[in-house]
């Protein structure tokens, strides 16, 4: 295409790639209006999702309030857990099958709307959990047809779930990080409301920036969708094509976004930072929901699977865990100094939206400008110290490898060919990073 060199065809490539935007509403206040969104969707009896600690803000009793305003039959599911699990997402699908809902709201993280995503799904269309699990941990059989409406709110910014068709959630007996990923996950409608932020501790913030983050690069970076084979049929194309030109639009500003106001956001929030970064967060996830994303987060899946001691701060959780967006930044540097030479111009581009200098660079050093302007964010906001600062040491290189490998939906997005011996080298290289 004539817009950008980087989707040249290719023989045997894709000649089109699919625009399938979420819809949105966004500003401040308009948790207010979710009644009377439900009852526009024809919802009359809906099950409201959350998780014990987001139940508890005024900002689920706004969703409530103005649920029951609107004459909705609700009722709160409040037992989702952080970093969800196959077997929280079975629980949750029970009460989902057991409650006869017509419609489902989820108020809170990437967990609560995942998790409301995931209960929708196998409550409307009953398998086996890993019938509709990606490929190759799962069968990745279609989803049979839609799922009832469902309205996502977040109250982060990191993860974009209202914005996107995947599921993530935590394979516990395989200790690894798999996915759901099908455009009838879609939310129905995502109200993002930059007045839940307030509430959120500052490393909360600072691993969800670095989420949003990393979607826009990953998805800028992508193998460009001219490289991916051309469906047979039309209408099988897959949910991530690989990098477009309409991913490039929201991706770039989300990262400009990011590296204008995500330091500050951290250290001394306002509103303004915290609606900027909102909106960043919306932009990235209807990037890499319809581009895709590759190796930090393929590797992010093995570091948050194989969690042994880390406690994050900010988080409460009684348990171990590496919250996603960390289990994602702490690869990042290292992938970007391997993939700069691939797609340099790129990399340029986000290493000067995220604030870096790049008078008379020399694209050689593309990756690594974008990863020295990273690690100096990453110290800036309180990040750990790559993978060595959550907890892993060159012990772990190799069951960490054979757990990203499993990712192949996302490593085959990356525009670098990955084997095994690339993981394990990028994982030893992002064990320290200062």
């Amino acid at each position: 295409m004539a817009l950008d060199s980087y989707f040249t065809p290719t023989k045997g490539g894709d000649t089109a790639f699919t625009v399938n935007p979420p819809k949105i509403k966004f500003g401040r206040g308009v948790i207010n209006e979710v009644g009377s969104d439900a009852k526009a969707l024809g919802m009359s009896r809906v099950a409201l999702f959350t998780d014990p600690d987001v139940g508890k803000l005024a900002f689920v009793d706004k969703a409530r309030e103005s649920l029951e305003a609107a004459g909705m039959d609700v009722a709160v599911y409040d037992a989702v857990e952080v970093e969800p699990t196959d077997r929280s997402f079975k629980e949750s699908t029970r009460f989902a099958a057991e409650g006869d809902f017509d419609g489902y709201i989820s108020v809170g993280g990437g967990s609560v709307m995942d998790t409301c995503k995931a209960a929708n799904l196998y409550a409307t269309h009953p398998a086996d959990l890993l019938a509709y699990v990606n490929a190759p941990i799962g069968e990745a059989k279609p989803v049979p047809g839609p799922l009832k409406p469902h309205i996502a709110c977040p109250t982060t910014f990191g993860t974009a779930s209202e914005c996107t068709a995947m599921s993530i959630f935590d394979l516990l007996e395989m200790e690894v990080k798999t996915g759901l990923s099908n455009m009838h996950l879609r939310p129905s409608l995502g109200i993002i409301d930059p007045e839940s932020l307030e509430t959120l501790a500052p490393p909360v913030v600072a691993a969800n920036g670095f989420d949003v983050f990393s979607h826009a690069i990953e998805s800028l970076t992508a193998v460009p969708y001219t490289r991916r084979a051309a469906p047979e049929d039309p209408s099988q194309r897959p949910v991530y094509q690989g990098a477009n030109p309409m991913s490039d639009l929201n991706c770039l500003e989300a990262i400009r976004l990011v590296g204008r106001n995500l330091v500050d956001a951290v250290n001394n929030p306002t509103p303004d930072l915290y609606e900027a970064l909102a909106f960043s967060g919306m932009l990235a996830g209807i990037g890499f929901g319809n581009a895709g994303c590759h190796l930090p987060h393929a590797m992010s899946y093995a570091v948050a699977g194989l969690v042994r001691d880390y406690q994050p701060r900010g988080w409460p959780s009684n348990h171990p865990m590496v919250p996603h967006g960390i289990s994602v930044i702490v690869n990042a540097p290292a992938v970007f100094r391997r993939t700069g030479p691939a797609c340099p111009e790129r990399h340029l581009k986000a290493a000067a939206a995220m604030g870096a200098d790049i008078t008379g660079a020399d694209p050689d050093t593309a990756g690594d400008l974008l990863a020295d302007r990273v690690a100096e964010m990453m110290q800036a906001t309180g990040m750990p110290n790559g993978l060595g600062g959550v907890g892993y040491s060159e012990d772990d290189l190799d069951a960490l490898t054979d757990r990203a490998f499993a990712q192949q939906r996302l490593t085959n997005m990356a525009p670098i060919t990955v084997d095994k011996g690339v993981l394990r080298s990028l994982f030893e290289e992002g064990l320290r990073y200062w």
